[in-house]
């Protein structure tokens, strides 16, 4: 069946004081409802957690301290998710609540795991409410806004389309809220064509992300081949013409070449440990010619990381990629400018490349 993952953030959640937007999120409901019984099956990811949690708790503005964050989201979690959970029953359909950390999405096995479990709710027409488990996480390693968590989801999922749904249309040429002549990007081609635009990473008064995290989550799902939007919340019916392909926001075409779910994880939720610096003819190498790297071609190493590790390759001045290393930071420092058969008399049972061009990606 087709998949939609769709997202809400903070702000179409909660007011700014922190009480839920039942009206609000209730209307989104109703229109993911409305995609089940048209047979798509639905992933719906949101925030709002930590925003609840302080209604509840009568905070007056977001902590800045990680464990009252933490706490708060505690309190706020349940109750958030038993919104969703009230709201589609009535409307016949069964949810399962879900929280993933980074963590889940940096450690493969967790990865896959998720994406058995996730695949087996959807088999059962099951409506998974996800959220990051803020409870656990720390600010180092949590998602912005869920906004790339939802990226990672619909990955996970193969899903057809992505839906980030926010306070406004879309993305702009500029802030709307300070630049008078903003005009709405309705089409987005390439990513690329957003390099010169000014676009904020101001989040909202309850959140923590801003439009250049949608923009980030947006790339990463086209890469993969998933059609994105970034629409307006509060506008009714953006669901239906979102999936309708009818103009609902700025809207991300799926890249022709698509990336693998491998690369795409490694790429976006694996963490670098280190950073390798290389010679221009192995930079040349890894950008043109799809080749692994070889010690030969190493001419720094910096960050203590063990074999494999994920660690950014460049060249000096730029970021060429990420790779995982079948070197510890220690072993490629003794071997870096080395040619292969001088690498086997130092380490006897080395392997040839320090990073294989399968477990390679281009920044």
């Amino acid at each position: 069946m087709p998949v939609a993952v769709v997202k809400l953030g903070s702000s179409i959640v909660a007011e700014e004081s922190g009480e839920l937007r039942l009206s609000v999120i209730a209307r989104i409901v109703e229109e993911v409802a409305a995609l089940h019984r048209e047979g798509v099956d639905v992933v719906v990811v949101t925030s709002g957690a930590i925003a609840r949690g302080m209604h509840l708790l009568g905070m007056g503005a977001r902590p800045a301290v990680v464990e009252d964050l933490q706490a708060a989201s505690a309190v706020g979690q349940g109750r958030l998710y038993r919104t969703y959970d009230e709201l589609l029953r009535e409307r016949g359909i069964q949810t399962a609540q879900v929280l993933l950390t980074f963590f889940d999405m940096s450690a493969r096995t967790h990865y896959l795991n998720a994406r058995r479990t996730l695949q087996k709710l959807l088999e059962w027409r099951i409506v998974p409410v996800i959220n990051e488990n803020d409870t656990t996480t720390t600010d180092e390693i949590s998602f912005g806004d869920n906004d790339f968590l939802a990226a990672q989801v619909a990955v996970l999922v193969a899903a057809d389309l992505l839906v980030l749904l926010t306070d406004t249309e879309g993305v702009y040429t500029a802030d709307p809220r300070t630049a008078a002549g903003a005009e709405l990007v309705e089409e987005v081609a390439d990513p690329e064509e957003l390099s010169d635009l000014q676009i904020g990473h101001a989040p909202s008064p309850l959140g923590s992300g801003g439009m250049r995290s949608k923009v980030v989550a947006a790339e990463m799902a086209s890469a993969a081949g998933i059609g994105t939007v970034i629409g307006s919340g509060l506008v009714p019916g953006v669901l239906a013409r979102a999936w309708g392909g009818e103009p609902a926001g700025t809207h991300f075409a799926p890249q022709a070449v698509r990336q693998s779910s491998f690369k795409l994880w490694l790429k976006y939720a694996k963490p670098s440990h280190g950073t390798v610096t290389v010679d221009a003819g192995a930079a040349r190498a890894l950008r043109e010619g799809g080749t692994s790297l070889l010690p030969v071609g190493i001419v720094e190493v910096r960050g203590g990381f063990d074999a494999g590790d994920a660690v950014d390759v460049r060249d000096g001045s730029s970021a060429i990629g990420k790779g995982i290393c079948n070197y510890s930071a220690a072993e490629l420092r003794q071997v870096m400018g080395m040619k292969s058969s001088e690498v086997r008399e130092v380490l006897p049972r080395a392997t040839e490349e320090a990073v294989h061009r399968d477990y390679f990606v281009l920044a």
